[in-house]
């Protein structure tokens, strides 16, 4: 099964070098599951040529706001509307959640409690998985049609299910602490306020649950359903 990832941010450069674009951390992720990978940078402006271009689709996170005006933010609303309307599954990570609930008719904005650093951890529908995340933005008002999967108390959407058509979660399943550290650095400092960073790395080196949403991603590519 080929996924196409739409990568919608640029990694930092200062740490490229040891991690890479993030396509390839969705890759990782995915691992073993007898998926193959293409990419397009919409970041950059390169688009596919339409949805029949993957059997199933992946859209990155990024620094950007899915509210901003960038030239490649409305081709993007509309293939994903292309996507679902051709019944490829999608998923969508921390920005891709957000345009993708933006493209459909929610809302996305600042959230007014503010940044959300470092492992997180959400309510499944009463299982507490626990995962990296990396945002001040989200999803204030699911689509119509949405179900939310999963919420902490701070991020009430943390994770919404369109049956049949896209899985998106707010967190970041392919970020590793070593990532995390490297945000904190460079992307962290000056921004997010510094007793935020400060837990951050408190709570590093605890489990994480990536290898459980990696599941999950498998089974919606392959099946619509997560379990």
């Amino acid at each position: 099964m080929k996924i196409g990832i739409l990568q919608t941010g640029l990694a930092p450069d200062e740490l490229k070098g040891t991690f890479g674009e993030y396509p390839g951390f969705f890759e990782r992720l995915l691992a073993g599951k007898n998926f193959t990978f293409q990419s397009w940078s919409v970041v950059e402006n390169v688009f596919p040529d339409g949805p029949t271009d993957a059997d199933g689709w992946l859209i990155t996170g990024s620094k950007h706001g899915a509210y901003e005006d960038h030239p490649w933010i409305l081709p993007l609303e509309q293939l994903i509307r292309n996507i679902v309307a051709a019944d490829r599954p999608l998923i969508g990570v921390c920005f891709g959640h957000q345009i993708i609930a933006q493209a459909l008719g929610g809302t996305v904005e600042k959230f007014d409690g503010g940044w959300v650093v470092g492992q997180q951890s959400y309510d499944f529908g009463g299982e507490s998985l626990t995962i990296n995340a990396w945002h001040q933005d989200q999803v204030i008002r699911a689509p119509e049609g949405a179900e939310v999967l999963a919420s902490s108390p701070y991020c009430a959407n943390a994770a919404l299910l369109y049956p049949g058509k896209a899985y998106t979660v707010q967190p970041h399943p392919e970020y590793g602490d070593d990532f995390i550290a490297g945000l904190i650095d460079t992307r962290g400092k000056g921004i997010v306020p510094d007793v935020l960073l400060q837990d951050a790395a408190t709570r590093m080196g605890g489990p994480l649950d990536t290898r459980r949403m990696a599941d999950q991603f498998a089974h919606f590519f392959r099946e619509g359903t997560l379990q």
